[in-house]
C-alpha cells in the first residue's frame, strides 16, 4: 500500500544505522518508516533521544532479518541491537503496524492487533506531531493528521478526539505538559479542556510512570511553566498534592511570593543554572513543610515557620517514596532539605560549626547545599545570587574542607614514632613530629614511612635544645602555611 502525501523532507539527517535497518526491511519486501518523536525532533533540529521504526512486517519476520534482537512485550515491539556507539542508537525499536481496542483501565489497551495499514498505526498515536511517518530512503513524509502544521505552529493537538485519547491512556495528559515545556510549545484549547475534564484519571496511573514524566518536566528548560500548568489543569494534585497546600500561604517580610510560587521559582533557578535533578527537586520541595508549621508571632508581627526544614524533610521523603524514586535520590534530597537552613550570620559562625554542617550533609553534598541556598534566595524575589554573607560562608566551607596541614598528614603517627625511638609521650615526641612536618612541607616527596623512620632515629640523637628548635620551627612553618592557605581561599570568594 502506498501513502504519498506529496511532502518531502530534504535535508533531514538520518543516521546510517537507521537507514540500514530500513533498507533491510525494504529489501525483504516490507514497508518501513521512521515514526514518532524522532521525526518530530528531526524537523525542529533537535537530537532524537531514541529512534522508532514502524513496518508491516510481523515480529517473527523482523527477528529473522536481524542478527541480535529481543522481543519481550505484548505490543509487537522488537528491539534491534546495533553496533553503534551512540546511546540513542544502541537499541532501535521496530513495531508492526497495529490497531488497539478499548482501554478499560485508562492505562493500556485491552487488546492489540497487527495491521497491514500505516494509517491504522498513525491514528492510534497520541499527538499529531508524533504521528508523522518518514521514509528516509525515498525522502517522503506521510502526515495524515496535519502534524506538520502543528509543528510549524508549535502546537500540541491530540490525534482525533482529545477526550477519547486521554480516556485511553491518562498519562498522555502529563505527557502533553512535558512536551510543551521541553519544546516550548502550546497546548491547543480543546486538548487543554480535555485534560482539565479528565485529570482524575491520573489516579489510575502507576507512580513509576508519573515519576518518569515528572522527572522530564523538572529536567526541561521550563519546569516552572510545567508546574503552573499542571496546577491550573488539575493535574498537580495527582503528582505532588502537598504542593497545592502551599498555594496562598503568605510568608514573612523577607519573601515576595507565597510558599507555592517561592518553591516553583526556586526550582526554576536551578533549571536556569542547568543544575542536576536532585537540586531541582530539592528546590521544589525545600519549604514543603511551611504550611504545616506556620504560626503568627504577635511579638514579631509576622509569620514564623519554626522547624519547617525538619517537617519538610519528612514530607519530602514520603513524597519521593510514593513516586518510587531510587533510595539514593531520596537520601540526597531529604538531606539537603533537612539542612537547608544552615545559613546564619558568618561573623558568629565558627569553623567547628561549619565542620558539623559538612558532617551532617556529607562532603559530597556540601556544594549542592550551597546551590540550594542560592535557589532559595533567588526564589524570594531577590536579584543578587551571592551576597557577601553567602560568599563568606562559602569561604569558610572551603577552609573547613581543605586538606589539613597537620602532623596527621605524616606517613608515621605518634604511636609509630614512639615504637621507633623507644620513648614515651612527652615534649620530645611533639618536637620530632613538627620537625618531620616541616621537612614534608618543604618536600612532600619525603612523606614516606621509610624516610620517616630513618629520620626519626637521626632526630633522636640530637641534643634536646636542638630538637626543640627544630620542632618550634616546624610548628611556625605549619602556622604560616595554614594562614597563607586561608588567605587564598578568602581572596577566591572576595571576602576578608
Amino acid at each position: 500500500m502506498t501513502y504519498n502525501t506529496g511532502m518531502h523532507a530534504t535535508g533531514l539527517s538520518v543516521p546510517s544505522e537507521i537507514r540500514t535497518i530500513c533498507e533491510t526491511l525494504k529489501n525483504a519486501g516490507y514497508e518501513s518508516y521512521i515514526v514518532g518523536g524522532c521525526v518530530r525532533d528531526l524537523y525542529i533540529n533537535r537530537a532524537p533521544k531514541d529512534w522508532d521504526i514502524t513496518t508491516n512486517a510481523k515480529p517473527e519476520a523482523i527477528q529473522a532479518l536481524f542478527e541480535e534482537t529481543f522481543y519481550e512485550n505484548d505490543y509487537g515491539t522488537v528491539g534491534v541491537v546495533t553496533q553503534s556507539e551512540s546511546p540513542a542508537l544502541k537499541i532501535v525499536e521496530i513495531t508492526p503496524y497495529r490497531t488497539e481496542s478499548t482501554y478499560s483501565n485508562a492505562r493500556h489497551p485491552d487488546a492489540v492487533e497487527f495491521s497491514d495499514s500505516l494509517a491504522d498505526d498513525l491514528k492510534r498515536r497520541d499527538f499529531t506531531i508524533n504521528a508523522i511517518a518518514y521514509d528516509p530512503l525515498t525522502d517522503s513524509v506521510v502526515d495524515l493528521h496535519n502534524g506538520m502544521d502543528d509543528l510549524h505552529n508549535k502546537r500540541i493537538v491530540t490525534v482525533g478526539d482529545p477526550y477519547n485519547r486521554f480516556q485511553e491512556d491518562a498519562l498522555r495528559m502529563l505527557r502533553a505538559i512535558r512536551i510543551a515545556v521541553e519544546l516550548d510549545f502550546v497546548i491547543d484549547a480543546e486538548t487543554m479542556a480535555a485534560i482539565a475534564k479528565h485529570s482524575e484519571l491520573l489516579s489510575k496511573i502507576s507512580q513509576e510512570r508519573i515519576r518518569d514524566e515528572l522527572t522530564r518536566v523538572l529536567m526541561s528548560p521550563r519546569p516552572m511553566q510545567g508546574i503552573f500548568m499542571a496546577q491550573k489543569l488539575g493535574v498537580l494534585k495527582y503528582i505532588i498534592p502537598e504542593l497545592e497546600e502551599a498555594i496562598g500561604i503568605d510568608q514573612n517580610q523577607a519573601h515576595s511570593f507565597d510558599v507555592f510560587e517561592h518553591l516553583v521559582r526556586s526550582m526554576q533557578h536551578a533549571a536556569d543554572k542547568n543544575w542536576p535533578f536532585e537540586i531541582r527537586i530539592a528546590a521544589l520541595l525545600h519549604d514543603i513543610g511551611k504550611p504545616a508549621t506556620r504560626v503568627w508571632s504577635s511579638d514579631k508581627k509576622d509569620w514564623t515557620f519554626y522547624n519547617h526544614e525538619v517537617v519538610g524533610a519528612r514530607m519530602a521523603r514520603k513524597i519521593l517514596n510514593n513516586l518510587r524514586f531510587p533510595k539514593a535520590t531520596i537520601e540526597t534530597v531529604t538531606t539537603l532539605i533537612r539542612w537547608h537552613m544552615f545559613f546564619s550570620d558568618p561573623d558568629s559562625v565558627t569553623l567547628s560549626a561549619v565542620r558539623r554542617i559538612i558532617s551532617n550533609v556529607g562532603r559530597e553534598n556540601i556544594s549542592s547545599l550551597i546551590d540550594l541556598r542560592i535557589c532559595d534566595r533567588i526564589g524570594t524575589g531577590r536579584p543578587k545570587e551571592q551576597p557577601f554573607r553567602l560568599r563568606k560562608y562559602m569561604s569558610m566551607i572551603d577552609e573547613a574542607l581543605r586538606d589539613p596541614i597537620t602532623v596527621g598528614m605524616l606517613a608515621i603517627d605518634g604511636k609509630g614514632l614512639m615504637e621507633i625511638i623507644g620513648e614515651g609521650p612527652g615534649p620530645r615526641l611533639g618536637w620530632m613530629l613538627h620537625a618531620l612536618l616541616e621537612e614534608v612541607l618543604n618536600d612532600p616527596a619525603l612523606n614516606t614511612k621509610e624516610y620517616m623512620e630513618k629520620r626519626a632515629l637521626e632526630l633522636k640523637e640530637l641534643p634536646e635544645e636542638t630538637l626543640r628548635t627544630l620542632g618550634e620551627q616546624g610548628k611556625d612553618k605549619k602556622e604560616m602555611e595554614d594562614a597563607a592557605e586561608v588567605l587564598k581561599l578568602r581572596e577566591k570568594h572576595h571576602v576578608s
